[in-house]
């Protein structure tokens, strides 16, 4: 019976360093013990509440994780949000042609200081622009090479220090406070101090409300 508190943890222990969203957030001080053991021990089948607690607190352990815990706090006491609504993304086919027919276009964009992103997947280029700009972009291209337009999306940015570059775990810890809201994603890029996610209108406020606590 003595090894059982032992084996209680040691099954923590790895659950955590399988889940580093849930693992960033208790060494982050965000978390609530008593939640987060109660979906370890649902997930392990673990009936020891109090011992599954008990190893969530003494989770955190060694310099380099408390280091890169601290390092991310510092980081989001130091970042803001930024919004944008009326945004929309266009999704277009792979081809040199596409890319030429397309350059006038963001070449106005830019010069008009409107949202204009572009992020080459692989088959294809997703393009992200203010919902005015759609018409522009697709009468550009011929029949065919428009793959989809998904309109009514907002643009949250979490805007940080360029120390961000240094300090790994931040997009998993943002990622992961909105996907336990069950705010879904539609798309998220990590470039130079900024964090952007691209997400459906309606999910705006509660994102923001999750960011705001996070960030605090």
């Amino acid at each position: 019976m003595p090894d059982a508190p032992r084996s209680i943890a040691r099954q923590v222990r790895e659950y955590l360093d399988g889940q580093p969203v849930l693992a960033d957030a208790l060494r982050l001080g965000i978390a609530n013990h008593s939640a987060v053991a109660r979906r370890i021990s649902e997930a392990l089948g673990v009936n020891q509440t109090e011992a599954v607690i008990a190893a969530c607190r003494r989770y955190p352990k060694g310099r380099g994780e408390s280091a890169r815990a601290a390092g991310i706090q510092r980081v989001l006491r130091k970042s803001r949000i930024e919004t944008r609504t009326k945004v929309a993304t266009v999704t277009v086919s792979q081809g040199i042609d596409v890319l030429q027919r397309l350059g006038d276009v963001v070449e106005e964009l830019l010069d008009e200081n409107s949202l204009c992103r572009l992020i080459q997947v692989s088959r294809g280029t997703v393009i992200i622009v203010d919902e005015d700009s759609v018409p522009r972009l697709t009468r550009a291209l011929r029949e065919g090479q428009v793959v989809r337009v998904r309109k009514n999306l907002v643009e949250v940015a979490v805007a940080s220090p360029e120390s961000i570059e240094e300090t790994p775990g931040l997009l998993t810890l943002l990622t992961g406070v909105l996907s336990a809201q069950s705010i879904n994603i539609v798309e998220a890029l990590s470039c130079y101090t900024d964090t952007i996610f691209l997400l459906e209108r309606d999910d705006l406020n509660a994102a923001i409300s999750v960011l705001t606590k996070t960030l605090q």
